[in-house]
Parts: structure tokens; sequence; C-alpha cells
């Protein structure tokens, strides 16, 4: 594990987003770098696609809202 160096309106945007995503300052910051390896790595999937794959990876029923 090491030290990221971010800028400090970045820091502020995970802070800000980690607290409405529930989520730890670095939990937050690991998500978003994670969706974004992920998307760079499979330019054509949209965000949702990728939440996707991951939930069926890790075999996970991604929960479905009846329309």
């Amino acid at each position: 594990m090491g030290i990221v160096k971010i800028d400090d309106s970045l820091h502020e945007d995970v802070r800000r987003a980690s607290t409405v995503m529930c989520r730890s300052i670095n939990a937050q910051a690991e998500f978003w770098m994670k969706i974004g390896m992920l998307a760079e790595a499979n330019p054509t999937l949209s965000f949702n696609d990728i939440v996707q794959a991951q939930y069926a990876r890790a075999d996970v029923q991604s929960p479905r809202v009846a329309a």
C-alpha cells in the first residue's frame, strides 16, 4: 500500500461523494479508480454495464426495478 498525491479539490470531491455513497474516503477513491481502469480497458461499455459485469463476476444478483 502506498500514498497517492491528488489535487485538493479532487480530494474534496471524493470526500463529498463518500458521504453520499456511505463509503470511507479511501473506499470511494478506490471505487472511482477501479471503475476508471475498467472503463479505459472497455471503452464501449457504459458505467452500468461495468457495474453489472462486476456484480456477475462476484456472483451477486443485481437488483432489478420493476417498470
